[in-house]
Order: C-alpha cells, then sequence, then structure tokens
C-alpha cells in the first residue's frame, strides 16, 4: 500500500518515543524503599490500581491482537471478539480468587507459587513452559504481527522489527518492571486515543451507523462477501469449525484463567500493587477496559470493510490484518495519523516489554537464584538485565522463521497453541485452591500427561496441514484432530483434573500445615464476600458483559 507519512506524523512518533525513553528513564531513578530485586522485578511493590489496570490491558493489547481483531471485523467474524470480552469475566477471577493467595505468600513468580502449594517438580515445569511460550509464541508473534505496522510508515519488517525490539529491550533492561507499568499506562492511553480517532473519522466518513448497515446490506448481496447479520454476531453454532458457542462459552474461558490468573506475563503487574485492595481494584478496571477492544479494533474493521466496498480504501481481504493499517495510511489526516501509528507501536512495544520483563524474572527468580541462593540484590537485578539481553537476541533470531511458521492466520494461531498448553495448568491451579486433599503427585502426573497430550495434538495438526502425513477423516487420529480447538481445550481440562483427583486420591495429602496459606479451606482464607465498591464494580462489570453479548446475538439491537 502507498504510504504517504507526514513529517507532522514523523515528529508526533518521535515525541512518543521520546516520552516513553524518559518515563523509563524516570523509574529507572526513581527507587523504593525496598530497592534491589523487589523494586526491579516488582516495582517496589507500590503500584497503584490505576497503574495495575492500565499496564494489564497495554501488556495484553499487542499488535497481533489489534490487528487480528480489526481483520476479524473485515472478515464478517466477529465471535473472535468474544476472546476480549471473556476476558473481563476472568479478570473478575484474578481479583478475588487468585489475588488474596499470591499477595499474603508473598512469592515473586507463579511458579514459585506452585511450589508451596505442590512442589519443586511443578515449579520447574511451569518455569520451564512459560519461558519456552514467551519466546515461540509470544515474543515473536507481537514482533511478527507489528511488521504491517512498520509497512504501514514506511520502514520494512527487518529494520523496523530490529529498531523496536532493541528499543523496547533497552528500557526494560533500564528500568525493570516499574518502566514497565509506568510506561504501559501511557501506552493504554495513546493507544485508546488513536484507535477512537480511527473509529469516528471512518464512521463520519460513511455518513454514520445506519449508513454502514446499508453498505453491508448491499454488499451481501454479491456473492462470496458474508451476510450482514455475521458481522455482528458473537454466536455461531455448535457445529461451526472455528468459534461455536459451544467452545466459546465453556472452552475459551479455560484458556483465560491460565492467561488472565495464572501466567507470569499477566500477573506480574498484581505482585507489584500496594495492597490487595489496589490489586483487585486494578484487575477490576482492566477489566472494563478488556469491554472496549470489540467498539475500537473489532468494529473499525467493520468500517474498513464498508470504505473498502465504497472504494474509499485499498487493501486486499486475503490478508484482512491489513484493514486498521490501510484505514490508518490511507484516511486518517495528517497529524492523527501519527497519534494511530504511535498507538500501534505502543501496543506493539507494551506487550514486549511484558514479555522480556517476565521471562527475565522467571529466569532470575526461578533459576538463578535457586542454583545461587546467597546471590545479593545487586546481583539478582544484573542477572536479570543481562537475561534481558539474551531475549532480545534470541527474539531476533526467531524472527527469520516467523513467516514460514504461522503463516497468514496469527490470531488464530496464537489461541490454538494456548488451547494445547493451559488446561493443564489451569487445572492445577483450580483445583489446587478450593481442595486441600489434591496434592503434588497428582498434580505433577496431570501436568506432564495434558503436555503429551497437547503437544501431540499440535505436532499432529501441523503436519496434517502441511501433508506430511496423510490423516483420514473417520480414523481416530483424524477424528482427534478434528475436534475444535476451543472444544479440545474443555475435553483436556477435564481430562487433566480428573487425572489430578485420582491420583491424588490414590497417593498420600500434603500435611496439612504446608497448605496453610495456599488453600481456600485453611481456617485464614475462606473467602468473606463482604458489599463493597469492589462489589458494586464486578456486579456492573458483569452486568455490561451480558449486555453485550445479547447485544451481538442473532437477537440483538445491532442487528
Amino acid at each position: 500500500m502507498p504510504t504517504t507519512i507526514s513529517l507532522l506524523d514523523i515528529f508526533i512518533i518521535l515525541i512518543y518515543f521520546g516520552i516513553i525513553l524518559w518515563i523509563a528513564q524516570w523509574a529507572s531513578k526513581s527507587k523504593s524503599e525496598s530497592g534491589g530485586a523487589v523494586d526491579y522485578f516488582l516495582a517496589g511493590k507500590n503500584s497503584g490500581w490505576l497503574v495495575i489496570g492500565a499496564s494489564l490491558f497495554a501488556s495484553n493489547i499487542g499488535s497481533e491482537i489489534i490487528l487480528g481483531v480489526s481483520g476479524a471485523g473485515a472478515r464478517g467474524n466477529m465471535p473472535m471478539a468474544n476472546f476480549e470480552i471473556i476476558a473481563s469475566l476472568v479478570l473478575i477471577l484474578l481479583g478475588w480468587v487468585f489475588v488474596p493467595f499470591y499477595l499474603r505468600t508473598g512469592v515473586f513468580t507463579m511458579p514459585e507459587f506452585l511450589e508451596k502449594r505442590y512442589s519443586v517438580a511443578c515449579r520447574n515445569y511451569l518455569s520451564i513452559i512459560s519461558i519456552l511460550a514467551y519466546v515461540i509464541t509470544k515474543i515473536s508473534l507481537i514482533i511478527f504481527a507489528g511488521a504491517l505496522v512498520f509497512e504501514t510508515i514506511g520502514i520494512s519488517f527487518w529494520t523496523g522489527a530490529i529498531i523496536t525490539v532493541v528499543a523496547t529491550g533497552f528500557y526494560t533492561v533500564l528500568g525493570g518492571l516499574k518502566a514497565v507499568i509506568y510506561t504501559d499506562m501511557v501506552q493504554a492511553f495513546i493507544l485508546l486515543i488513536g484507535t477512537l480517532c480511527v473509529t469516528g473519522f471512518g464512521l463520519y466518513a460513511l455518513g454514520g451507523w445506519d449508513n454502514l448497515l446499508a453498505i453491508l446490506t448491499e454488499a451481501s448481496a454479491v456473492d462470496g462477501n458474508p451476510p450482514r447479520e455475521q458481522f455482528f454476531n458473537l454466536w455461531r453454532p455448535m457445529a461451526d469449525t472455528e468459534y461455536p458457542w459451544t467452545g466459546m462459552l465453556f472452552g475459551a474461558p479455560i484458556l483465560g484463567v491460565w492467561y488472565w490468573c495464572t501466567d507470569q506475563y499477566i500477573v506480574q503487574r498484581v505482585l507489584s500493587s500496594k495492597d490487595e485492595n489496589n490489586a483487585r481494584k486494578g484487575a477490576l478496571f482492566a477489566g472494563y477496559l478488556k469491554l472496549l477492544p470489540v467498539f475500537i479494533f473489532f468494529i473499525p474493521g467493520v468500517i474498513a470493510y464498508a470504505l473498502l466496498q465504497e472504494g474509499a480504501i485499498d487493501f486486499s481481504l486475503d490478508n484482512a490484518d491489513q484493514a486498521l493499517p490501510a484505514m490508518i495510511n490511507q484516511f486518517l489526516p495528517s497529524g492523527l495519523k501519527g497519534l494511530a501509528i504511535a498507538g500501534l507501536l505502543a501496543a506493539l512495544m507494551s506487550s514486549l516489554s511484558s514479555a522480556f520483563n517476565s521471562s527475565s524474572t522467571l529466569l532470575t527468580i526461578d533459576f538463578y537464584l535457586k542454583y545461587k541462593p546467597k546471590a545479593s540484590q545487586k546481583d539478582l537485578v544484573r542477572f536479570g538485565q543481562f537475561a534481558t539481553v539474551i531475549l532480545v537476541l534470541v527474539s531476533l533470531g526467531w524472527i527469520p522463521f516467523m513467516k514460514s511458521l504461522m503463516g497468514g492466520g496469527i490470531f488464530h494461531y496464537l489461541q490454538s497453541v494456548q488451547a494445547y498448553i493451559s488446561p493443564p495448568i489451569a487445572a492445577v491451579f483450580l483445583f489446587g485452591l478450593f481442595y486441600k486433599w489434591i496434592n503434588a503427585k497428582g498434580a505433577i502426573v496431570s501436568l506432564w500427561l495434558g503436555f503429551i497430550v497437547g503437544i501431540f495434538r499440535l505436532v499432529a495438526e501441523f503436519l496434517s496441514n502441511e501433508g506430511t502425513i496423510v490423516v483420514a477423516e473417520d480414523s481416530l487420529l483424524g477424528l482427534f484432530i478434528g475436534v475444535n480447538f476451543l472444544h479440545f481445550a474443555l475435553f483436556l481440562f477435564l481430562f487433566c483434573g480428573s487425572v489430578l483427583m485420582l491420583v491424588s486420591k490414590l497417593t498420600p495429602p500434603q500435611p496439612l500445615e504446608t497448605l496453610e496459606l495456599v488453600t481456600f479451606k485453611s481456617r485464614n482464607l475462606r473467602p468473606k464476600f463482604i458489599w463493597s465498591t469492589d462489589m458494586t464494580l464486578t456486579v456492573v462489570l458483569i452486568g455490561l458483559v451480558l449486555m453485550l453479548w445479547i447485544l451481538f446475538s442473532p437477537w440483538g439491537i445491532a442487528q
């Protein structure tokens, strides 16, 4: 696509980079009284709810989410937006169920919590799986999706990737988690402003919502174009091959529990909070923010499709992920274009910095400190900085493999990989909190069996798609591969939960004194649901989710 970026746009983008680097420098000099590793990895445990919520949102909204969800809008594939809406409900679970345990045990990492609940073997499992997942999925996919952003401003993929990765790694190394979460707050604001501008200008150009619907209706009469109702319906039949309603309602939350409640990448933000109250409010605030992608990412994709029908912009529906960059590049006026591009770069850098910091935290706390228990605070910080540099280099080395491995289905690939690795982890965390008779032997057997089954599905599916092996649809392997990935996540979760309970029942329980801080059954940790502002915010958030589900349904007024 032609690039029409002006000097004003470039100036705005440069100002954005300047602000981000200044904040990182300020964060690196602003130390809490705790200092050392606590300051570097957990931002001195002094973060307020606003910063936590904005950071949770910004670290999650990477370029692969923005371009993937807006691309889904252009294809009329709205069920994909359900992942964003369901996240709001899972964040409630994070704030009310998981946060009290994480803060009261004083852990730095999720594997560390798993050790307190179960064993060192469970901790090592989660540490290794998490780091591999960050490098192979999160970091690499973020960089790969960012290629479209770089093309928007006329910078080649390789040049733009190297500049962004190095710059992000630099401020992550410089200031640790404090630099990450404070830059996240600024980047979340820039991202919202930029995407709202795209939505507003696009809708104005079409003549309003009614004209948008009219264009979609007219376009649907052409063979090959999706019907109008497909653009505003979150629910698909159970037989749908991609996003059946049963998979969305029962399978997607399992992915959400792993990602939002047990993944170091996300949970590290709430670990940095001043106290439990700020952590919970931050999680709820992020829940409200996660309702926005439907309007600021998906709807702009629908608008881009309508503008394409009108001949106002030009991009290929074969690569619908170009929808949002096409709107920014070909449609927004000078100045606002720079702001919108800065918003996309903000999402890219925010997600990368979060992945770098979380990975370096795992490497430092779960490996380096384990083998050097007498390491000083300065040694821990230095190793964390060194680990980030190594991750930057590994990520750059992984870039050449991305196009051949990922193809065009970035967002779908990301969700399916999570469906294959998340169920055993989600089962071990959830069952372990509620049932004190669940033990370490049950946990480790469940984790490894679940991992083997999930990886077998992933490898078999990949080899089948590549044509390396030929699988008959009616064969046992064909049926195994053919199960929708969200249904598979549900089945794998139930399988891992059954193994977890069976092995635990057949083996001796753990000593009760070791479970005092890590299970609900413990006398001091029974949930106390006293009506409060947080409860009101929770009920309102649930109401908003239900309202969106009804609004964007076959019977909703959005039709």
